[in-house]
């Protein structure tokens, strides 16, 4: 019996030095420069108002490189034939200017003029001629007359499931082809340099991106990025349908510089997981996958959360759709948003607070365990690193660190990111001095707990 306790003792031993994790930082070992900020944010297709106008300098301190807006039917654009209504359009570009991104347009409008019948399976407008003006038009307003500097144009909104997806199209793959063929041509004719790209997948492998891979992929139709959509609480997801579509593009060498955006994501629509710290964690997560598989952007989804008007949706909707996108947005509850619906701040605001403050150079990390994770990088005399513990259904206990800055001298001081607190969500635990003769920090990291570290040498 002696013996079995001691077996017992051992194995609990082993286990509990096994436990601990190890991450050494060490500013001398750079990788080049890293900025994260092109992994920014969209707003959803909900209103003819900016919808986050209230919120404009709080999210110019995130740094988005870009923020992803639809051009819906609901600002008019074109009322009457060779007639044009811009300036409530403008407006919410002039806000998505004012911090400090640049916007990436997703056109989505079906005015009815060109379609005056609603029916989402109506994909192609009465005359593509006056289609391609439109889109011309529409471009050289943004570019040459108004100076918006707008770079990207997306051609449709998940048009693999229709009005499910708040937009008027329904396409099958033929007619999408055709659709965005035309509707790029007009882009490029006004603006040779333009970015145009899609399909916006709402199921990234649907067989509509897979006719548009090839399909430009043989011919001179333009395909300068590729566009999907994700919602998923699984961070490996996300992973898999990056290197999935890069493998797709790779198959045609004019696409292999083809840009790849996923630019609407999430946590799951459907089973959102509600302990308030997994959302700020998975974004970290998330995020870093991107950044280890090389996607070229992404635009969370989104901003601010908003109710949306049945009324105005029902003029380019049919009455179940505009019905269905008026029960998601204003009985459902929604957890999309960096701000609810009142404009209070969710504790996912502060993980891309954290990350847009990763600046300058990459520093190579090493790390024993899959759970717990950092990004630091080096700027001047700043050192910062971002550590948090992801940690599956299996893994739900504690992870002891031990995070060690190898030949740094300098004060650091230690914030971690309380997603239950209701206010002063980025709490600082401590504050100290950095040598030689340091013994780092012994941090225990709960699951999907942040921590964020600042030395300055």
């Amino acid at each position: 019996m002696r013996i079995l306790w001691w077996y017992i003792f051992l194995q609990a031993t082993a286990a509990l030095f096994a436990a601990e994790i190890q991450i050494t930082i060490d500013p001398s070992r750079v990788a080049g420069p890293i900025d994260v900020t092109r992994y920014a944010l969209g707003q959803g297709g909900l209103s003819d108002q900016p919808m986050f106008d209230g919120q404009v300098e709080q999210v110019a301190q995130l740094h988005p490189q870009t923020v992803r807006i639809f051009v819906q039917e609901f600002f008019d654009l074109y009322p009457a034939r060779h007639r044009y209504h811009w300036d409530t359009f403008d407006k919410v570009i002039e806000t998505v200017l004012a911090t400090g991104a640049k916007p990436i347009l997703c056109l989505c409008l079906k005015p009815k003029v060109l379609f005056p019948k609603i029916d989402q399976h109506i994909v192609h407008p009465a005359s593509y001629k006056e289609w391609e003006r439109l889109v011309q038009d529409l471009v050289e307003h943004c570019n040459r007359k108004k100076k918006f500097g707008i770079q990207y144009w997306e051609v449709s909104n998940e048009p693999d499931i229709g009005e499910d997806g708040g937009c008027p199209y329904l396409f099958g793959a033929p007619d999408y082809v055709t659709y965005y063929r035309h509707t790029a041509a007009a882009i490029r004719r006004a603006d040779p340099g333009a970015k145009v790209g899609g399909p916006a997948l709402a199921g990234y492998n649907s067989d509509i991106g897979t006719a548009l891979i090839e399909h430009c992929g043989s011919t001179a139709t333009p395909l300068d990025f590729f566009s999907w959509h994700i919602y998923h609480n699984d961070p490996a997801f996300f992973r898999k349908s990056i290197r999935d579509i890069k493998a797709k593009l790779a198959k045609f060498p004019k696409l292999q510089s083809a840009e790849t955006i996923i630019d609407e994501w999430n946590m799951s629509l459907d089973q959102p997981n509600l302990n308030p710290a997994f959302q700020p964690a998975f974004i970290l997560e998330t995020t870093y996958g991107f950044l280890d598989e090389g996607l070229s952007r992404s635009a969370y989804y989104h901003i601010r959360d908003s109710f949306v008007s049945e009324t105005q949706f029902s003029k380019f909707m049919s009455p179940k759709g505009a019905a269905f996108v008026a029960h998601w947005w204003n009985e459902t509850p929604q957890y999309d948003g960096l701000f609810d619906n009142q404009g209070h701040v969710r504790p996912a605001y502060y993980a891309f607070k954290l990350l847009s403050l990763l600046r300058g150079e990459l520093i190579v990390t090493e790390t024993n365990s899959s759970s717990v994770k950092v990004l630091a990088t080096k700027q001047g005399s700043q050192v910062k690193a971002l550590v948090w513990n992801f940690s599956s259904a299996q893994k739900t206990q504690p992870q002891d660190l031990d995070l060690r800055f190898a030949r740094t001298r300098g004060r650091y001081r230690l914030t971690r990111l309380d997603a239950a607190a209701p206010v002063n969500q980025l709490t600082l635990e401590a504050t100290g001095n950095l040598d030689d003769k340091s013994d780092g920090m012994h941090l225990t990291l709960r699951p999907y707990e942040i921590y964020w570290v600042a030395v300055s040498l």
